[in-house]
């Protein structure tokens, strides 16, 4: 498999600065530039896809087509932590919290410093596990027990 030549290599890296930057509405064009020009054998990394999903659903309000290029930037590059902070970002904004949190999660077991994980996880926030863990979340048991546990710990509902 080769990789990919200079210049658009170039594309990628300068792509990525701008958006990393904030420079979304100047980054996202470069960035779907390279996908548009990459050749058959060319390998375009996850990270192109994963910023270029997360832009296109915050700042051009396609939630879908964010999520399925998120989703193929963890595929084809599970072990970067940014593809996971960036599909978790947009799981917010499709207010799929859940998955959110899975991939918060997953993408701290590769990176446990990675700020922009750990600033989602801390804004989002994140629940306890259940008292009784082989009892549902919602069962009226563990609501008790957790409110019990709650007002122990100095943080009554």
């Amino acid at each position: 498999m080769l990789g990919l030549p200079e210049e658009l290599q170039r594309y990628v890296d300068e792509g990525l600065r701008l958006c990393r930057e904030g420079e979304w509405r100047k980054g996202m064009p470069v960035l779907a530039s390279v996908i548009e020009q990459k050749g058959p054998y060319d390998k375009i990394p996850g990270v192109v896809y994963s910023y270029l999903g997360f832009g296109v659903a915050k700042y051009n309000s396609k939630i879908t087509e964010g999520l399925r290029l998120c989703e193929h930037a963890v595929k084809i590059q599970f072990y970067e932590a940014d593809n996971h902070w960036n599909l978790a970002r947009v799981n917010v904004l499709a207010k799929q919290r859940r998955n959110a949190v899975q991939a918060i999660n997953a993408g701290l077991k590769l990176d446990d410093d990675h700020q922009g994980l750990l600033d989602l996880k801390q804004e989002i926030g994140m629940r306890r596990n259940p008292v009784l863990g082989f009892l549902g979340r919602d069962n009226p048991l563990n609501v008790f027990l957790g409110r019990i546990r709650h007002a122990i710990a100095g943080n009554p509902r």
